[in-house]
């Protein structure tokens, strides 16, 4: 079958020929249709310093997909040939302590599809069966092969309310940022206000529901919370940048008693003003890919009932022209980028 492999430990991906997979007893295999381009791809791609410390080559890539289940193993009794399907893409071990207490998304023993084994760009790929998930007719092919994605954006958006509370999104513009800001919206938040340095993506931002979007080397959070009106903090930050300025500028200009959720990688070396966070009882929590399997509930009722994150879609191709699709990811002028197998 075709793939798209990372085969030898220098920047590039490579179309190729690889054996079929084979599945166990506990396994689906599924036909891909759509596939999608995520930052750790272009990581992989562009092989980083995280790559070169976390992918052995050769590797199939990809994490974010969708298709159509064509082979199930002796012991599924739950999927069927013929099941129009996402995955999941973190596989948790099942036994440690904290998948048996509800949390596998923090798994002791993760290995992530993609990344420590072979993914989803491909025209088969072969998952366990538990990983599978079917979803509601309404929701297209192309958002569920985002669903991985935005269930990040999901997980960091609802890990705390948001019914008519104000929301500081720093990198907004990136696919996740955007996501997070239509989930925002749906979930009810006043005034939601992001900083992105990206011209292209804070228009990406508007277009998914921001009410006001800033470059923050030309324009500050506080002018843009006076054109608002708002006279306090916000009261939710979603980091979303990766960036320690943008970081120091969120807890700068949080509300009291404001909380954080931090999904951007942030430097080892990020310093922030510790006394503000702490004077003004700020509370952050730490954000990994999506609650086994809470967030994917959560993403299907939005999708199904009126949550519109198309726009993050902005650019697709043929499966063959991947090569092209990796250069627009890696200027950065584009939302999420499908890649059709069909």
């Amino acid at each position: 079958m075709k793939a798209i492999v990372k085969i030898k430990p220098e920047k590039g991906i490579w179309m190729t020929d690889v054996p079929m997979p084979v599945i166990g007893p506990n396994d689906v295999l599924i036909k891909i249709k759509k596939s999608a381009i995520c930052g750790t791809d272009l990581h992989i791609y562009k092989w980083d310093e995280w790559a070169q410390n976390t992918i052995k080559t050769p590797l199939v890539i990809g994490h974010e997909y969708m298709g159509t289940v064509v082979e199930k193993g002796s012991e599924v009794s739950r999927v069927f040939i013929g099941d129009r399907v996402t995955v999941e893409g973190h596989i948790s071990c099942g036994f440690c302590r904290n998948c048996r207490r509800g949390r596998q998304h923090i798994c002791d023993h993760t290995v992530g599809i993609g990344v420590n084994r072979d993914g989803g760009f491909a025209e088969y790929v072969a998952v366990p069966a538990s990983n599978v998930l079917k979803v509601d007719d309404r929701i297209s092919d192309e958002l569920m092969s985002i669903m991985d994605p935005l269930g990040n954006a999901t997980h960091t958006a609802l890990s705390f309310p948001l019914l008519g509370e104000d929301v500081l999104i720093t990198g907004i513009g990136g696919p996740i940022g955007a996501m997070a800001t239509a989930v925002c919206k749906y979930a009810g938040a006043r005034y939601i206000v992001g900083t992105d340095l990206s011209e292209y993506r804070r228009n990406l931002a508007l277009k998914m529901g921001a009410t006001k979007v800033i470059d923050p080397r030309t324009e500050s959070i506080k002018d843009a919370m006076k054109s608002l009106g708002m006279v306090g903090g916000f009261d939710i930050g979603l980091e979303c940048s990766g960036s320690s300025a943008a970081f120091g500028d969120m807890v700068e200009n949080m509300y009291n008693g404001g909380k954080i959720s931090l999904l951007g990688l942030l430097p080892s070396s990020t310093q922030i003003n510790w006394s503000k966070l702490i004077f003004k009882g700020l509370t952050m929590k730490g954000i990994y890919g999506r609650e086994m399997y809470e967030t994917w509930y959560q993403m299907e009722m939005m999708l199904s009932h009126g949550l519109d994150i198309a726009p993050v879609i902005t650019h697709r191709f043929p499966a063959d022209d991947y090569q092209e699709a990796f250069r627009i990811m890696e200027e950065g002028n584009c939302g999420k980028i499908i890649l059709d197998w069909e």
